[in-house]
C-alpha cells in the first residue's frame, strides 16, 4: 500500500500511484497527463471530457474516448455547433459514451457558444490561468495535491461568465493537469517535467 508518494511500476520506474492500477493509465499518464494541449478544438475535447468524467472514474471516460471522439465529430467545434435535436438522441442512445442529458445538452451548448469565438481564444483564455510553475511546491505525494486552486476558480468563473456550462472550478483545475497548465506529477515520478 502506498503512503501517497510515487511507487515503482512493473518496469522499476517510479510513478504517480494513481497510475499504476491499469496499462491505459500507465499510457495515459506517462504519454498525455500533464503535457501542454494546444488548439481550440483539442482544449474542447479535454473540456468536454473532464465535464462527463465528474462523478465518474476518469477511467470510464478513458477507455470510451474513441466513442467519444466519433460520437462528437473529433470534438471540432464547428460541427458540434451544428448538432440538432436528432444529433442530441442519437447521443443519448450511443452506448459508446456516457449517455448522460446534461452532460450532452452542456457539449452542445458549449459549442454552439465558442462557434462565436475567434480563432484561438479559448486556448488564450485557457492558458492566461496557467499559474507561474516556479512559484508552486513540487507535490511530493497525493496529499499535496489540490482539487480545486484560485487560477481553476478564476478559470471556471472566466469560462462561465462567458456562457460556458459544467465548468466548475474542481472540473477546470482537472482540465489544467491534464493539458498541462500546471505539472502535478510528484517529485519523484519518472513523467515529473517532461512537458
Amino acid at each position: 500500500m502506498s503512503d501517497g508518494s510515487a511507487v515503482p511500476g512493473a518496469d522499476g520506474a517510479l510513478r504517480c500511484p494513481w497510475a499504476l492500477s491499469t496499462p491505459d493509465y500507465v499510457t495515459y499518464h506517462d504519454e498525455e497527463w500533464g503535457r501542454p494541449v494546444h488548439g481550440d478544438d483539442a482544449l474542447f475535447e479535454r473540456l468536454c471530457l473532464e465535464a462527463f468524467q465528474s462523478g465518474l472514474s476518469w477511467l470510464t471516460i478513458l477507455r470510451r474516448r474513441p466513442g467519444f471522439r466519433t460520437a462528437f465529430a473529433g470534438f471540432v467545434i464547428a460541427e458540434v455547433a451544428r448538432f440538432t435535436d436528432a444529433d442530441r438522441e442519437r447521443l443519448l442512445a450511443d452506448p459508446g459514451i456516457i449517455r448522460n442529458r446534461a452532460k450532452v445538452d452542456a457539449t452542445m451548448a458549449n459549442a454552439r457558444v465558442l462557434a462565436d469565438w475567434a480563432p484561438g481564444e479559448l486556448d488564450e483564455l485557457i492558458w492566461s490561468h496557467a499559474p507561474d510553475q516556479t512559484l508552486r511546491p513540487v507535490p511530493k505525494n497525493i496529499a499535496d495535491v489540490p482539487a480545486i486552486t484560485p487560477e481553476s476558480t478564476a478559470l471556471s468563473k472566466a469560462l462561465k461568465k462567458r456562457g460556458l456550462r459544467f465548468v466548475g472550478p474542481t472540473t477546470a483545475y482537472a482540465l489544467m493537469q491534464a493539458c498541462g497548465l500546471v505539472d502535478d506529477h510528484l517529485e519523484a515520478c519518472v513523467a515529473r517535467g517532461t512537458s
